[in-house]
């Protein structure tokens, strides 16, 4: 039987200051996107159309504001409808709870302002980030699994080798935590490899080739959310609900819409075949 490791969610201090491990996944999840874009900006199709290296550090700027923003926002609408009666839990991102789905609109709506900033189309601009996503996503992930966030369902096997005693973050963690009932999947991980490394895993090598414009970044909606709907199945839901008599999970009915709007997407890029271009230059 394993315990969850219950890490202290605080890396370090800075003098007065708490660095905590989430944060830090953040940092990770951002030099990452840094140090694949200057990979993606050497793939000949990506050179031709003109991305340069400052247009990475531009972009990271608009991207980080609409992760923490919109994952933020996402977190409290989606799954804390209370959170009005304290509003500073809006600013409170150190605790975890951000939302995927409220950051990946957050990030949609903030490179629309930079591709109108820098000329570009905002489709070549979803499908160059599109392959950066996945092992930020997944450095995320790993921050939940510090902060024993996100507990998984209990499993039907106890004998599963990596089930494991999920502490009640609603208690200290330390000297004496109160563990969740029953040995849990830990879905964090289970998010972390199927959402995030495997996802990225499929999506880098389909974006390595042309495709027609917005093929990339439907590709990669499509994944995520078949991917975020199977690991649901592992995942203490936030809330639940039914749709044609079966249960689905708050994850699921938000990654449903993705996976329609995805397939629509990609039948439209590959019926237009329209490949991207380069800025245009006054």
């Amino acid at each position: 039987m394993l315990i969850h490791p219950m890490p202290d969610p605080v890396a370090f201090h800075v003098g007065p200051v708490s660095i905590h491990w989430y944060g830090l996944m953040y940092v990770l999840a951002f030099a990452q996107f840094i140090a694949l874009g200057r990979l993606r900006i050497r793939q000949p199709h990506i050179a031709a159309l003109g991305w340069k290296a400052s247009d990475l550090d531009d972009m990271l700027f608009y991207g980080m504001l609409g992760v923490v923003l919109g994952g933020r926002l996402g977190e409290l609408f989606f799954y804390r409808p209370d959170w009005w009666s304290n509003p500073v839990e809006i600013f409170m991102i150190w605790h975890g709870g951000m939302s995927f789905h409220g950051g990946f609109l957050g990030v949609l709506i903030a490179m629309a302002f930079w591709a109108r900033k820098a000329g570009r189309n905002l489709l070549d601009v979803y499908d160059f980030i599109a392959p950066m996503v996945p092992l930020g996503y997944a450095c995320g992930r790993l921050g939940n699994f510090i902060n024993a966030e996100l507990p998984g369902r209990v499993v039907a096997d106890p004998s599963l080798p990596w089930a494991m005693q999920w502490p009640d973050i609603r208690y200290p963690l330390l000297p004496d935590p109160v563990f969740l009932e029953g040995l849990r999947h830990p879905s964090p991980l289970y998010q972390l490899l199927v959402d995030g490394i495997l996802v990225f895993l499929i999506l880098w090598p389909f974006a390595r080739h042309a495709r027609p414009r917005l093929a990339v970044g439907a590709m990669y909606t499509l994944l995520y959310g078949c991917a975020r709907f199977f690991t649901e199945y592992f995942r203490t839901p936030d809330w639940e609900t039914t749709v044609l008599g079966l249960p689905i999970t708050s994850g699921q009915v938000l990654s449903l819409p993705m996976i329609l709007a995805a397939i629509a997407m990609l039948v439209w890029s590959y019926r237009r075949k329209v490949y991207g271009a380069a800025p245009v230059t006054a």
